[in-house]
């Protein structure tokens, strides 16, 4: 075994790397962070704050983290967000209660941040 694969062998030993997910028949089921479930918001307006975020998601459980990317020249939001929870079945109310939903007259799209990767079906 060449010694980047032994070492890699050594770091993820036991259950470091493995990841919870939720299996279906697809295959392409959410996959949770090392910090929680991690749900991606896009379409957001420049001018939203954290406080209209905490106050949308935090109607389906407690947050845990969320960011907002902010431009730097502008100063305002980049049209996403990252928002966090402990629990999946919040962040799975999350995503059924606010997906195509408004903030500040624009509609957003709430979607898991890491997914399992679609398999492959056989081309090259």
């Amino acid at each position: 075994m060449s010694k980047n694969l032994s070492n890699m062998a050594e770091r993820y030993q036991g259950e470091s790397g493995v990841f919870t997910s939720l299996d279906n028949n697809d295959g392409d089921g959410p996959l949770k962070s090392v910090d929680g479930w991690l749900l991606f918001v896009t379409g957001l307006h420049e001018e939203t704050t954290d406080d209209q975020i905490y106050d949308a998601f935090g109607e389906f459980g407690e947050i845990k983290n969320c960011h907002l990317n902010l431009d730097r020249r502008s100063g305002y939001v980049k049209g996403y967000a990252l928002v966090q929870y402990e629990n999946l079945q919040h962040a799975q109310d999350a995503i059924k209660g606010l997906n195509g939903t408004t903030i500040l007259d624009r509609q957003i799209t709430v979607d898991w941040a890491f997914k399992r990767p679609v398999k492959n079906s056989g081309r090259k």
